[in-house]
């Protein structure tokens, strides 16, 4: 009966607007109790010295105004218990912040997510599930069902199969559509000159190589992985060619 309140596989298909997919996904969530519906993708979750990157992909159904913006501006996404925990983990969890606590919460929770803990009580967010969904080179997309009210609602755990078939059904829909820019971490920008040449070196190139390779010369090439260099942060060429992998620079479909 859980499963079948909630999963409908045939209200979803590739290539589905994000937009469209939240609003069947948050009607379908109605029924079981849950009043508010979130959904987050990062293609590079993490930097490389571990700090929190925000996502290019963001959207809410039913939240309060303030939350966007507390998150996305005010620093609140890289202090959320719940984000936190969905790096840790491969499944769905559940977690409350006035009731029982899921075990991987109670590994996570401190006094820095304090400010985030206080807010979702303020504002009624009391307890949810979140489905983490990894994807191919790294990338991480979270879904969330959330109620409103009492947290210590047992009950809720009956819940984890369905609406973490759901998470995935959704990011299985709107992944195909997501423009380039979705796909690419916001963290570090570079050229297209300046990835190819990266992608060039990866795969082993001289410089002097790769000038002919690309019909420029060997000064430019040289000015194109040094200004790469830069922007990455890196300390050397291998250094450079390191943080470009992490963030997946050097992917042809990234």
């Amino acid at each position: 009966m859980v499963q079948a309140e909630i999963i409908r596989e045939e209200a979803f298909h590739p290539g589905m607007a994000l937009e469209e997919a939240m609003d069947v996904a948050h009607r379908l969530l109605g029924p079981a109790g849950f009043d508010i519906a979130t959904y987050d993708y990062s293609p590079v979750p993490l930097t490389h010295d571990g700090e929190f990157i925000l996502p290019t992909v963001f959207s809410l159904r039913e939240t309060p105004r303030d939350m966007e913006p507390l998150w996305c501006n005010s620093g609140y996404y890289s202090r959320d218990p719940v984000m936190e925990a969905a790096r840790e983990v491969t499944r769905p969890f559940t977690w409350s912040h006035d009731g029982r606590q899921s075990a991987v919460m109670q590994k996570i929770l401190s006094d820095r997510h304090a400010p985030v803990v206080e807010y979702l009580l303020d504002t009624g967010m009391r307890s949810g599930i979140t489905v983490p969904i990894r994807g191919p080179g790294g990338s991480l997309a979270t879904f969330s069902a959330i109620r409103l009210g009492r947290a210590d609602d047992a009950g809720m755990e009956d819940y984890l199969p369905a609406v973490g078939h759901l998470g995935h059904i959704l990011h299985d829909a709107v992944f195909p559509g997501f423009p380039a820019d979705a796909r690419r971490t916001s963290h570090v920008s570079l050229t297209p000159r300046e990835r190819q040449c990266m992608m060039l070196c990866a795969s082993g190139l001289t410089t002097k190589q790769i000038a002919h390779e690309i019909g420029r010369s060997v000064p430019t090439v040289t000015l194109h992985l040094t200004s790469a260099a830069n922007k990455l942060g890196a300390r050397n060429r291998a250094h450079a060619l390191a943080l470009a992998a992490h963030y997946r620079l050097l992917d042809l479909d990234a």
